[in-house]
């Protein structure tokens, strides 16, 4: 496992772009594994997300060869497995601040799954799906929680249907079969720094 090294990530160029459905600053690698959103449906939820690949090791390239449907089967044994699924998330957030979009915003991303959010199915269809690196148990770096915080206020802003309260966990639209972000994440952190960028910092 990779150690969090890193100092803190640069923040200013992080900004959300509604009309192209991008986030500036990050790095753009495209996934295939999406589609439209019903006709007039713009976000209104976000779900964050934990993922490791192999689980528990960090770095390297095997999140986005899954995302983009390149993960070779034999190159680990947990591989065998995931290697044919379809799916993708809007954005990723290495453990150095890092972040990689794969789908726009405005694009529905394969993330949630079979899910449910006060009485709405298919989540996909209404939600930002974004995946920290990381396990369910291990701490998340601080340079994850400044981005994620920076990012969720900034698609706040840009998208009027999504507020502050609907950000929420892939455990919490599909409880009993997800478990992620998990027990070590830090739902009071993340919500002090979204209200930041909204009430004091807006970018």
């Amino acid at each position: 496992m990779l150690r969090d090294t890193a100092g803190p990530p640069d923040l200013t160029g992080l900004r959300v772009d509604a009309r192209s459905g991008r986030l500036l600053g990050a790095r753009q690698v495209d996934s295939p594994n999406c589609d439209d959103r019903p006709p007039g449906q713009a976000p209104e939820l976000l779900v964050v997300h934990g993922i490791s690949l192999p689980p528990g090791e960090f770095g390297g390239a095997w999140i986005e060869a899954l995302f983009t449907n390149r993960l070779p089967a034999d190159a680990h044994p947990y591989f065998a497995g995931i290697a044919g699924l379809r799916v993708s998330a809007h954005l990723l957030v290495r453990r150095d601040g890092t972040v990689v979009q794969f789908v726009p915003f405005h694009r529905r991303a394969w993330h949630a799954g079979p899910s449910q959010w006060r009485g709405r199915e298919r989540c996909n269809d209404f939600s930002i799906g974004i995946e920290l690196e990381g396990t369910d148990t291990l701490p998340y770096a601080p340079a994850q929680y400044a981005v994620l915080g920076r990012v969720a206020a900034g698609l706040c802003r840009a998208y009027p249907g999504l507020c502050a309260d609907a950000v929420v966990g892939h455990s919490d639209v599909a409880p009993g079969r997800k478990s992620d972000p998990g027990i070590a994440f830090d739902w009071p952190l993340l919500r002090s720094l979204i209200r930041y960028g909204l009430e004091v910092a807006p970018a």
